[in-house]
């Protein structure tokens, strides 16, 4: 039977998720990631689930490559060209602060300044040419490059978004002096404005793409080699897949993969269960990310600041992280307080309870200590036991600093890691806007169940939401997820008025034009994928702001939109986002943007609903929640549709464990969703 299989590359697990078959339950396998290859862990999942290459007809996958290279600066060897007199650029950047409230802060560009040159060239705002290209001088410079040793030559010259005509030649002329370099473009990537961001773009994308387009091609190889002929896919950060074999030129966007995926799934999943306000959580071994969703749309970021002073200007799901996993670490610092994280103790040696050598105490130690994990289960697919005497004598060491024994320093722990969580999601909520208590909180990765109902109450969420397999939900996201291509063009242009002058302003057709041309590269883009879809959706959108204004809104149009209903769209936006409008101002279209999506037919992915009677618990064990309570246990896989059960309990399943605490009530949905309540 054919089937296809979402693998997702945490830092302490990877996990896979295979839809069931004929309406089964689903295939889910967590083994411990390899940080040396990751590749190689994909494989150990794939062996591990028993999965057949001849049968699989898709494999999608999500990776944080992109995002530990970046982190532990381990890319490319770059070179970056500038027009003559922006060689520093990236160290001017913007007038930010990386402390609030003090002016010292390292900035380590990814390119040094002794590996960026000036070449001689401009061209103005409007595209016109005010001094040549060099070429003679771009090619003595190619040839200066041979005895660099770099991998990378980024090219970002000023106004290049209007007219890239001097970047495509550049390239023709590194590409005749090399073709082996990974020669990128600012205008291929970022067809905007905004000098300092549309260069830091292009440079972390020509810093990525060698890493990326070398972990892509092994990562096909060992798939072809174990059998499979088929295509691989890989997520993106916009939440959209990609082809393996094309990963590299989009590296730069593959920043959140393994995220944005589990954000999808969760978007989807619970707007199918009736929620269509959602904030998600995903709790794993290294790292607490999250988001929010409206009406079954993840929130995007137009900006994203990776590191002091390094934005990347790509669609990204707006997903806030912090090191806040089960593998983060606690420890007591020079004033004695306890601190959580952002240290983790990863896959190897992991946590003191998984046995493989680890020292320090961790979150998920601190949830063994607690009983909140059954210390006999095993992890992943090696079949150990939990090693709780060794967490224990961990807590006690740590407790003798905090004058605490081991059960109240490992509650200290989690009050810690659930206050560092629960300040995240008033960043993403009350910090824009939003009141946490009209949202439903979906809870997922290895972690979230086990501190989601703490959470819940913690910010007084009305409700809680566990998918069927959620320490899985990122790989599950990778299966449902659809292909896409987001397009965008500068051209900061005003609306024309009824009475006002036509010099200067935007002739509307141009803006007709530039929505259709960014349509056919959409759609060229999807025909190069080379996949088949159950539909095809292209969306326009338009940033417009009042003149005079920097913050813009982006709003949803027509490809055929005339002047008068775009202003009264954006209009109509900015009623909505500040509860006013500024009159007779005139309206400025900074960017068009078209997003073209290719629908996967994936309802069949999705977990099947069932129907059944309450079970019996299969026992009970002393857990701490605000005292020790003999708990009743379940297993996730006799709750079916329709069960109503009251905290405190406890829920054990094969990828993690849901903690209801006292008060709280638990129905399964029709879906099998826990849907969690509280007074």
């Amino acid at each position: 039977m054919s089937t296809l299989v979402g693998v997702d590359v945490g830092g302490t697990f990877t996990d896979l998720f295979q839809p069931g078959v004929n309406g089964g339950p689903p295939l889910v396998v967590k083994v411990p990631s390899r940080p040396d290859d990751p590749s190689l862990a994909v494989m150990d999942a794939l062996v591990a689930a028993g999965v057949d290459p001849t049968q699989l007809i898709q494999f999608l996958h999500g990776t944080t490559i992109a995002t530990n290279a970046l982190i532990e600066r381990r890319g490319a060897r770059c070179a970056l060209l500038t027009t003559r007199g922006f060689r520093d650029v990236l160290e001017l950047g913007r007038r930010d602060r990386p402390h609030i409230y003090g002016l010292s802060g390292k900035h380590q560009p990814l390119v040094p300044r002794d590996r960026r040159w000036e070449i001689t060239e401009r061209i103005d705002y409007r595209g016109k040419v005010l001094i040549p290209l060099d070429e003679d001088g771009v090619c003595e410079l190619a040839a200066a490059l041979l005895e660099e040793d770099v991998a990378t030559v980024i090219v970002s010259y000023l106004h290049s978004y209007v007219n890239a005509a001097h970047e495509d030649r550049t390239r023709e002329l590194l590409v005749d002096v090399n073709p082996d370099w990974h020669v990128v473009t600012s205008s291929s990537v970022l067809r905007e404005y905004y000098e300092f961001e549309r260069t830091s773009t292009a440079v972390i994308q020509g810093y990525l793409q060698p890493l990326v387009t070398n972990y892509a091609a092994n990562l096909v190889a060992r798939l072809q080699e174990w059998g499979f002929a088929q295509d691989a896919l890989i997520m993106q950060s916009n939440g959209g897949l990609i082809p393996a074999t094309r990963a590299g030129e989009r590296a730069g966007h593959m920043l959140r993969s393994g995220p944005a995926a589990g954000v999808i799934a969760a978007a989807q999943i619970a707007q199918r269960a009736g929620f269509d306000r959602v904030i998600t959580g995903d709790m794993g071994g290294t790292s607490f990310d999250v988001a929010i969703s409206l009406d079954g749309r993840p929130s995007e970021a137009e900006t994203t600041l990776l590191d002091f002073r390094l934005p990347v200007r790509v669609p990204m799901l707006d997903v806030r992280t912090i090191g806040a996993g089960g593998g983060s670490i606690a420890s007591v610092d020079l004033g004695g307080i306890l601190t959580v994280g952002p240290r983790s103790a990863g896959s190897y040696p992991g946590p003191i309870a998984f046995g493989r050598g680890g020292t320090e105490p961790t979150v998920t130690d601190a949830n063994v200590v607690l009983g909140r994990i059954n210390p006999d289960r095993s992890i992943g697919a090696e079949g150990q036991k939990l090693d709780i005497d060794g967490a224990r004598r961990a807590f006690a060491k740590l407790g003798e600093q905090l004058g605490l024994d081991a059960e109240s320093a490992a509650r200290a722990v989690l009050t810690v890691v659930n206050t560092r969580m629960a300040g995240e999601i008033r960043l993403i909520t009350v910090e824009q806007g939003h009141d946490p208590r009209d949202f439903a909180f979906v809870a997922f990765g290895g972690g979230g169940p086990l501190h989601g109902a703490a959470l819940m109450r913690e910010m007084q969420l009305g409700s809680m939401l566990v998918p069927p397999s959620p320490g899985v939900l990122c790989a599950m996201g990778c299966v449902v997820a659809d292909v896409r291509h987001d397009l965008s063009r500068t051209v900061e242009r005003t609306l024309p008025r009824p009475g006002a002058g036509a010099e200067g302003r935007l002739d509307v057709s141009e803006l007709t034009a530039m929505f259709a041309a960014q349509r056919t590269e959409g759609e060229h883009q999807l025909a190069l994928d080379n996949l088949d879809f159950a539909s095809v959706e292209v969306q326009h959108f338009a940033d417009m702001a009042y003149t005079g204004q920097i913050h813009r809104l982006r709003v949803h149009v027509s490809g055929d939109a005339d002047a008068e209903s775009l202003r009264e769209a954006f209009i109509a936006k900015y009623r909505t986002e500040y509860g006013t409008e500024l009159g007779d101002l005139d309206v400025v279209i900074v960017n068009a943007r078209t997003v073209v999506t290719g629908r996967r037919d994936t309802d069949s992915a999705l977990p099947p609903a069932g129907g059944g009677e309450v079970p019996e618990p299969l026992g009970s064990r002393r857990v701490c929640f605000e005292e020790w309570i003999e708990t009743p246990v379940y297993s996730r896989a006799d709750l079916r549709p329709g069960c109503q059960l009251d905290g405190p309990l406890v829920i054990d399943q094969p990828d993690t464990t849901v903690i209801i605490e006292p008060d709280m009530h638990v129905r399964v949905d029709d879906a099998s969703n826990l849907i969690v309540s509280q007074p």
